[in-house]
């Protein structure tokens, strides 16, 4: 007569939770889930663990940081400044930076991990711009990550404006004027941020609060979003052998993708760690208390906000009046142009679909030479960017060329025009190029470098037919109409 073994202590834990909460179903059907193995889908977990480290050394630093602007007199660590009136927010960081153990490396860390989250979340959205992923059913999850692009822009905005040293204090005086350059209600909403007349008493302790409590948590909310849907509609994949639109070729969640994502984890806390330590970020010491009456010589927001400032420094100081109102269009046309750029982006998906008539749902991601329209607008977007960053440091951009500034910005004014058509123009033509040498490739095979000599005397090269993936690869598109109708009758293709 056998007696059944009793269940150990794990399984009675384990039942009692699954008769619960249901785990056992849920472990079944999602810990087995298939993800592709691509390098660039790790864009995506470098954003997803730069904000893990955002939230742990954020954790650390509010517990020794005093969102406060009442003025006190420094005594501390850094002799520079003994004796200067400053406000509680600045003497706390300096407390943080020369006082507090591990606080100037958290403080460095924090600021680096904010840099690579941001870049991390462009980067993300190109290869998904670029490779067409944000097609349905993925449009809403496409705006998800545009919110969370969005949020964290001014995120680090009031992130870098909290220490309230005079660099920040310069970013403030921009915010101001933007603020005051609003037609009818540009003075009340200055009044109503600052808590009165600029600079006033209350904006460090505002921006703390949206800092620390209501951003983030809105920020986290829409990563748990994110990530669902992602699991939710599966992954996308490249084309390939075995690749269709109903079916995910990868490795499975758990325990190869769990490994994988936990060691890379540890890769960017190492890098971002190792940043912080080797390369000093944000000296607030450097640059002193901020004053109303002062301003930063060679004053730069965070790269992510130089192309907002380049819409300002580069537009004229036109100003009109109406009505008796006067409308600095100088400070009011970029501020608009701002958000609309941003606001692109966001609804592209929705636009693209409705000028092609597409309709169907795509699981299957392009390569971006097939969609030449498409890859010359992100580069168009792309360069138009980095020619405002330029233009947010034009004085700078002068000083080391040695150039006038007035040169310099009126290069960017033009630069503005007619780059941005030049590239979209350039990159489409690169794109049908590369085309057609895909197309040669398919009909001819793979130039080997060896030459031969026929027997009545013709020396021709000797090409290698393409493996049958290589093949699927290459052909697994719809071809743009100028190129199909260059291909010669009865081809399969």
């Amino acid at each position: 007569m056998s007696t059944r073994e009793l269940p150990g202590r794990g399984e009675r834990v384990a039942d009692w939770f699954d008769g619960r909460l249901g785990i056992r179903t849920l472990g079944r059907k999602y810990l087995r889930k298939v993800f592709p193995d691509h390098w660039s889908f790790m864009l995506g977990e470098i954003c997803l663990y730069s904000f893990v480290v955002l939230i742990l050394t954020g954790v650390y630093l509010t517990l020794f940081f005093h969102p406060s602007m009442n003025e006190v007199t420094y005594h501390g660590s850094y002799v520079p400044l003994n004796g200067v009136r400053m406000s509680e927010a600045y003497a706390s960081t300096l407390d943080i930076s020369f006082d507090v153990r591990g606080g100037l490396l958290m403080r460095q860390v924090h600021h680096w991990a904010a840099l690579v989250f941001v870049a991390g979340m462009l980067t993300h959205m190109m290869r998904h711009f670029f490779t067409g992923s944000f097609r349905k059913p993925r449009e809403v999850n496409w705006l998800f990550g545009w919110s969370l692009l969005l949020l964290a822009l001014f995120e680090g905005l009031f992130g870098y404006s909290l220490p309230d040293d005079l660099l920040s204090g310069t970013g403030m005086r921009f915010v101001n004027g933007a603020l005051l350059s609003v037609p009818v209600v540009g003075t009340y909403l200055s009044m109503f941020l600052f808590g009165g007349e600029y600079p006033g008493h209350d904006i460090v302790a505002r921006f703390y609060s949206l800092h620390i409590l209501v951003i983030p948590g809105i920020m986290a909310a829409l990563v748990v979003a994110h990530l669902l849907l992602v699991v939710y509609h599966k992954h996308t994949q490249f084309a390939g052998p075995g690749r269709t639109e109903r079916n995910v070729v990868g490795s499975p969640f758990m325990p190869v993708y769990v490994a994988k994502a936990g060691g890379f984890f540890f890769l960017v806390f190492g890098a971002l760690a190792l940043m912080a330590a080797v390369a000093s970020i944000n000296p607030v010491w450097s640059y002193g208390p901020y004053r109303a009456d002062q301003v930063s010589t060679g004053a730069q927001p965070d790269w992510y906000l130089g192309f907002a400032e380049g819409l300002v420094r580069i537009m004229p100081g036109w100003e009109i009046t109406l009505w008796g109102h006067t409308l600095v269009l100088g400070v009011l046309i970029p501020i608009v142009v701002f958000p609309l750029l941003l606001v692109l982006i966001g609804v592209y998906p929705f636009v693209e679909a409705r000028v092609t008539g597409d309709k169907g749902e795509h699981h299957l991601l392009d390569r971006p030479r097939n969609r030449p329209v498409r890859t010359g607008f992100g580069a168009a977007w792309v360069s138009l960017y980095l020619v405002l960053l330029a233009g947010g440091g034009n004085d700078i951009v002068a000083t080391r060329l040695h150039l006038s500034i007035n040169t310099v910005t009126w290069a960017i004014r033009i630069a503005v025009f007619v780059v941005p058509v030049a590239v979209f123009v350039l990159t489409r033509r690169i794109c049908l190029g590369l085309q057609l040498r895909d197309r040669e490739r398919v009909l001819h095979g793979r130039e080997t470098g060896v030459i031969k000599r026929l027997p009545h005397g013709e020396y021709v090269e000797v090409h290698e037919p393409l493996s049958q993936a290589k093949l699927h690869t290459l052909t697994a598109h719809r071809r743009p109409g100028e190129l199909v109708e260059h291909e010669p009758r009865g081809d399969p293709r």
